[in-house]
This record gives C-alpha cells, sequence and structure tokens, in this order.
C-alpha cells in the first residue's frame, strides 16, 4: 500500500495535469511511479521527463539504458522498477533469461553490456572515489567519455525512482517479476 499521498489522474489540474496527460500520450497510462511523484512535486517530475528525455537523444541507445535500469533496480532492490523495465527492457529487444542476466550485472551475449552493467552495479554498490581501472575497463569496452556521463544521468534517473517507490511501496501496475 503506498504511502505517500497519491491523487488519481482525473484530479490533477496545472502542471500536474499537462504532465499526465504528455505520459499517459506517450505511455497509454500514468504509472502509479509517475502519479506519486506528480502529485507531490510536479517539478521534480518534469525535470524527471526531461532528464529521461535527454538520455534518449544522447549517444546510448535503448538496450544500453534498459540494461543499466533493470542492473541499478535490483542492486537497489526496487520492485516497481524492476517489473515495469523487465517489459521496457523485452520492448527493446531482449528475452526473459537475459533480463535475469542483466539484473545480476552480467550478460553473457554481449562483452558491451556486460561491461556496462558491471560497471553500474559497482558505481551504486560501492562508495567512495572509483577507482580509474574500473573507469579504464569501461573505456576499453568501448564506451566514450560522453558515455561515461550519460551513464552516470541514466544510474542517478533510474536510482531516483528506485528511491521513491521504494520510500513509497508504490503499487506495481505492470507485470511482476520474480
Amino acid at each position: 500500500m503506498s504511502r505517500l499521498h497519491t491523487i488519481a489522474e482525473g484530479e490533477a489540474t496545472g502542471k500536474t495535469a499537462q504532465l499526465f496527460s504528455a505520459i499517459k500520450g506517450s505511455m497509454g497510462k500514468v504509472p502509479n511511479a509517475y502519479l506519486t511523484i506528480g502529485t507531490q512535486s510536479p517539478e521534480i517530475l518534469g525535470q524527471m521527463l526531461q532528464l529521461n528525455a535527454a538520455l534518449h537523444k544522447g549517444s546510448l541507445n535503448a538496450r544500453e539504458l534498459e540494461a543499466i535500469n533493470l542492473a541499478v533496480s535490483e542492486e537497489s532492490g526496487c520492485d516497481y522498477c524492476l517489473a515495469a523495465h523487465t517489459l521496457m527492457a523485452k520492448k527493446a529487444g531482449y528475452t526473459d533469461e537475459q533480463t535475469r542476466e542483466l539484473r545480476e550485472a552480467r550478460f553473457s551475449d554481449d562483452e558491451h553490456i556486460d561491461a556496462l552493467v558491471k560497471f553500474v552495479q559497482y558505481l551504486v554498490s560501492s562508495r567512495g572515489t572509483v577507482a580509474a581501472e574500473h573507469v579504464e575497463t569501461f573505456r576499453q569496452a568501448g564506451f566514450s567519455d560522453q558515455q561515461v556521463v550519460e551513464t552516470i544521468g541514466a544510474v542517478s534517473a533510474i536510482l531516483f525512482t528506485n528511491m521513491v517507490n521504494r520510500v513509497n511501496d508504490t503499487v506495481v501496475d505492470f507485470p511482476k517479476v520474480n
């Protein structure tokens, strides 16, 4: 049961109603996580959507972004984002088995994606300055400095929704995963 007050989509007014309408237009519905964020802070929801739009215009492709979302959501323990991004990862071309691997921060079918999920899992599970060897290994897997920064942006975006959902105990409105 959600812990934070959340309005129904039809109760939204002003900027919140505009954001919900745009989300529904692109996704077909307003997911519970976005309802919660928009209810509490339409400005934050707007910024979050802008960051996600910028990430999709960047140098990381949809498969890479969904790999990040799954590895980070597993590491942080967000059942809501695991469900949402497993569905999105399948739309990006991953199989059920591949989504399980990504959640384990490994990917046997592609060294590039494997390096990506290992890097982001290390990034969110460690503390302090990231050792140069981790950054260099990431670069050696074919990632540019631009992609290092965009990867950090993607990690930040998914961690935000992970944290909101973990605090809120957001009701999962996507097919649940084990």
